[in-house]
């Protein structure tokens, strides 16, 4: 069992924020974002008011570190839905890696030695590039009614080292609920190792509490958390602390990161993004090539010039803060590595 120590916050913080709470009273309209940012939507290249199919959904918190008055902001740009969403782009899909025929109950098997489970349709925030933001998650979540059939499928699959949990988002998950799956994963005797991909340590920091951070603890498994964070603004106080004591529990934290065309499309940025996370205890992983969705075609940048964003990268850092450049190509064997 490993002993973690919480020596970054006090007891009383644990109890202090409901991070549920927070969720419930997160911006879910682009005019109140605007209002509180202080911009007038006349100044704001061509934001969709409405956004229907895929609503905005950002935590106030994670607001907070916007600035005011920039219509511009990395952090806003990733969430703000823009009117060129609405435009077909040949190569955009709504299933841009195939993966809805790959699906059963909720359990998708792409590459060797490793099941990922979508546990939930819900995650904290919608950001705007997001390649399952038309996935049919009412028919392929890992619900309670399927858990049977998911528990045999990977029972069966012997080959089968790693279960990742993912989404959506799986900390939307209540603890009692996690802790549930947890269990049950553990009882897989060859399942060794445990990885989460999750936006909330850095969108609503909150969600780490005291049980989050005993399931991690305590499980057999080895523990990996996968956080997906693309500038280096998105960091603040409430996320180091999170990230440090999700890192005491001798979970293993990662972090994976979107190219993003007027975002973090420059070396700089990248640099900061991979000296920050460090600070936290966070070892870059990929740097992501946008994948095909339809809706996020304004976000794309080109291979060449991310290539030569690396080039740049591996020439100011060390390697091991050098993310690999990445595609996922459906079908594919494992992540396309570009440079």
């Amino acid at each position: 069992m490993a002993i973690y120590k919480l020596a970054s916050r006090k007891p009383a913080e644990f109890k202090a924020v409901d991070w549920q709470q927070s969720l419930r009273e997160a911006i879910r309209t682009p005019a109140e974002l605007l209002s509180i940012l202080e911009l007038d939507a006349a100044a704001v290249d061509g934001f969709e008011p409405t956004a229907k199919e895929f609503p905005l959904l950002v935590p106030r918190s994670f607001v907070a570190r916007m600035r005011k008055g920039d219509p511009r902001d990395p952090l806003l740009l990733q969430v703000l839905p823009k009117q060129r969403e609405q435009s077909k782009v040949a190569g955009f899909t709504r299933d841009p890696l195939q993966e809805t025929c790959l699906a059963q109950h909720g359990v998708l098997k792409k590459y060797s030695g490793r099941a990922l489970i979508v546990t939930t349709g819900a995650c904290p925030i919608h950001c705007r590039y997001c390649f399952r933001r038309h996935f049919p998650y009412s028919d392929q979540i890992a619900s309670r009614d399927h858990w049977g059939g998911v528990l045999k499928m990977l029972r069966d699959a012997k080959d089968v080292t790693e279960v990742i949990l993912s989404g959506g988002d799986p900390l939307s998950l209540v603890d009692r609920r996690l802790t549930e799956l947890v269990d049950e994963i553990e009882k897989l005797g060859s399942v060794k190792t445990l990885r989460l991909h999750t936006r909330f340590p850095i969108v609503l920091p909150e969600r780490v509490g005291r049980k989050l951070l005993s399931i991690l603890s305590r499980t057999r498994l080895s523990t990996v958390l996968v956080v997906h964070c693309n500038h280096a603004n998105e960091i603040d106080d409430s996320v180091r602390i999170a990230l440090k004591d999700l890192k005491s529990t001798g979970t293993q934290l990662l972090n994976q990161s979107v190219l993003l065309n007027g975002i973090n499309d420059d070396v700089g940025r990248l640099e900061r993004l991979s000296r920050v996370l460090f600070d936290c205890g966070v070892l870059p992983y990929y740097l992501h090539l946008l994948d095909p969705v339809a809706g996020a075609a304004h976000f794309e940048v080109e291979e060449p010039y991310a290539r030569e964003l690396v080039t740049q990268l591996q020439h100011r850092l060390p390697g091991y803060l050098v993310p690999r450049l990445v595609r996922e190509e459906p079908g594919g064997l494992s992540k396309t590595i570009i440079a």
